[in-house]
């Protein structure tokens, strides 16, 4: 894996910054650097050697070197492509996946990208003819990361924005929209970030830039739903191990060794199964642990055992609020779920430069708790009427909330949430979004969470935004419709963006073989009564990989890789987020309402307080987030001491 950047810009020489540039993304790539300029685009990049560890260095050119490429990532189906064009009379010079793209977008052009199968993000500067463009492409389903700025002619990207933000030129502002999506999903749904001005490519898009201006954004691939109801169960659990082992197959294409995240859930422990079926005999498995009562420790072990593997542990930190700037810093967003991606990767580092993850399983086969709330009230939504749910449903849930905000109960707030998204059935979307622990369809929820001054200008509620996920649906069911919306929305823009920065941080590779294009294709095409049965998450999943894992595995209760805000919040959270949430930095800033802040300080702690939890540590990242990247050129010095925040 790599970090990439460049600037397209007319009448400046950007060799100095692009320097710059590069050296801020070292932690992507710590093996290679290089820069090149050609008129007025220059491009830089950063290596981490996983193949063809002799010739693969970048930038790569054609043999008229007038198409060069930077490229971060891994292409599964290279040798098959590469072997394609060879026989076409193509001539290699090296034996990389790097070179492929490029000798296929040379024969093919931007409809060559929908049959790369990996996971990448890449720019090519395209000089045939003599004027230069510059060709930008990201992933069919954004496993890795690439953002631009675009104004006045000049046109900037990079793997991570920071970079960025070293041009002179780009302001640096916050995003008003962005955070308040922000504050309501825990994550930045949108193309857009929380710096004013910086996008996000989307992914299975590619993007056209000439004279260091956008002329095309246009995606490359859509992923079809089209649900076959003809194949037995029969057939699917035929499939499924297939398709599965095909994608760890090729996802185990490596010059260096490979490890496996493994927490002892369903999706990690059948990477680990297929692993051992293709003939790998040595499998290194690393698992960690919260020091909770929910720790997975004894269930990786078991898998582990079964299949003697490699197995390392690491428990956590019991303060790790301490890293919290340096994991801002890398992710830069202040979300709640970074910590123990970054210091797992940061173990695994010491062992290995490749690590396949189990993410994308829940959101194909139907793993995540929410599914177990849609799924008894799948026929229900289609039956009652939209116009009942916006004329007298909506009208009782904001009854509900006021009642129970005006008496005062913050620990009744969860049973309130379970009410309110009942009284949204037939409205999936919001149905969803509550559950989501969205907040703002409550007028009232606005006041409390923002600061007058901040409100005198329009935002957009959330639903604006998840609305189109919900539209022409076809046959589809509210679960399918769900399966949709988490794809395109949290998967990307929340788990994956984390797990990113989380491995690079510490040039560690992240694969993630359940998001194998064939794989996710057969996925989305499989019917919601098979994925889902008596409302037990992968029903399908767990009887396609009995023959293959320990029974005790397949009978396990799924729990998220993550803290329990209750307990964390006893331990140093609360001790943080007081030091950095004072009432003097928060009316000074003018953005959030300090009263409510404090009302959750003083509130008894509660096991049933985890959203007011969560949002502390929001807020606390985000002031450390903001200090950083925006009040100051601490993301330059990279300054990670907590107490300087304070």
């Amino acid at each position: 894996m790599c970090g990439i950047c460049g600037v397209y810009e007319k009448n400046r020489d950007n060799r100095a910054l692009v320097e710059r540039m590069h050296e801020i993304l070292a932690h992507r790539g710590p093996d290679a650097s290089s820069v090149y300029q050609s008129g007025e685009v220059c491009l830089g990049h950063r290596r981490l050697s996983i193949i063809d560890l002799a010739t693969g260095d970048q930038p790569m050119f054609n043999a008229e070197r007038t198409l060069a490429i930077v490229f971060n990532g891994e292409i599964y189906n290279y040798r098959e492509l590469r072997e394609e064009l060879r026989q076409q009379g193509v001539r290699f010079a090296t034996q990389s996946d790097t070179e492929v793209i490029l000798k296929l977008y040379e024969a093919q052009g931007v409809e060559s990208f929908r049959r790369l199968n990996g996971i990448f993000a890449f720019a090519i500067l395209d000089e045939r003819g003599g004027a230069a463009k510059l060709v930008l492409a990201r992933d069919h389903f954004g496993v890795k990361p690439l953002h631009y700025y675009a104004r006045e002619g000049r046109f900037i990207f990079a793997s991570e924005q920071k970079a960025i933000l070293l041009h002179p030129g780009v302001e640096r502002a916050l995003n008003r929209q962005s955070l308040h999506y922000h504050l309501n999903l825990r994550y930045t749904q949108s193309n857009e970030t929380l710096f004013e001005g910086i996008y996000r490519l989307p992914p299975a898009h590619y993007l056209i830039v000439e004279a260091g201006q956008i002329k095309e954004i246009a995606p490359y691939y859509h992923l079809e739903y089209q649900i076959d109801y003809r194949k037995s169960e029969a057939e699917w659990l035929e499939l499924i191990p297939r398709y599965l082992q095909q994608a760890v197959q090729r996802q185990l294409v490596s010059d260096v060794p490979i490890g496996v995240y493994l927490s002892g859930g369903m999706d990690s422990s059948s990477i680990v199964a297929m692993m051992r079926e293709a003939g790998v005999e040595k499998i290194n498995t690393f698992t960690l642990g919260f020091n909770e009562p929910t720790d997975e420790l004894d269930d990786a072990q078991i898998v582990a055992n079964y299949y003697q593997t490699d197995h390392h542990t690491l428990r956590m930190d019991l303060n790790p609020m301490r890293l919290l700037p340096e994991v801002v810093w890398h992710a830069e967003e202040p979300k709640i779920n970074l910590l123990q991606g970054f210091l797992m990767s940061q173990f695994v580092s010491r062992h290995v430069k490749v690590v396949l993850g189990g993410l994308g399983g829940d959101e194909l086969f139907a793993g995540y708790d929410i599914h177990r709330y849609i799924y008894p009230l799948n026929a229900l939504h289609r039956a009652v009427p939209r116009k009942l749910e916006e004329a007298v449903l909506s009208k009782i849930s904001s009854l509900g909330y006021r009642l129970q905000t005006g008496l005062g109960k913050m620990a009744w707030d969860e049973y309130r949430r379970g009410a309110q998204m009942l009284l949204a059935t037939g409205n999936i979307a919001k149905f969803y979004l509550i559950l989501r622990n969205a907040w703002d369809f409550d007028e009232g929820y606005w006041r409390q969470i923002y600061a007058p001054e901040f409100l005198r200008q329009p935002l957009k509620p959330v639903l604006s935004e998840f609305e189109p996920f919900f539209r022409n649906n076809g046959d589809l069911t509210a679960l399918d419709q769900v399966y949709r919306a988490e794809f395109h929305s949290k998967m990307v823009n929340d788990y994956l963006l984390t797990e990113d920065r989380m491995s690079m941080a510490h040039s560690v590779e992240e694969r993630v073989p359940f998001l194998d294009l064939d794989l996710v294709q057969l996925g989305f095409s499989i019917p919601t009564r098979l994925k889902m049965r008596g409302n037990r998450t992968k029903y399908l999943l767990r009887k396609a990989m009995a023959p293959h894992l320990p029974p005790e595995i397949l009978r396990k209760k799924k729990w998220g890789f993550t803290f329990n805000p209750y307990l964390q919040y006893q331990k140093d959270l609360k001790t943080t987020a007081q030091r950095i949430l004072t009432r003097e930095r928060v009316e000074r800033d003018g953005i959030f309402n300090y009263e409510y802040i404090r009302a959750i300080f003083e509130a008894p702690p509660h096991p049933r307080m985890r959203w007011h939890y969560n949002y502390l540590w929001v807020l606390t990242g985000f002031y450390i987030w903001k200090r950083m990247f925006l009040e100051s050129n601490d993301f330059k010095k990279k300054n990670f001491e907590l107490g300087s925040f304070y």
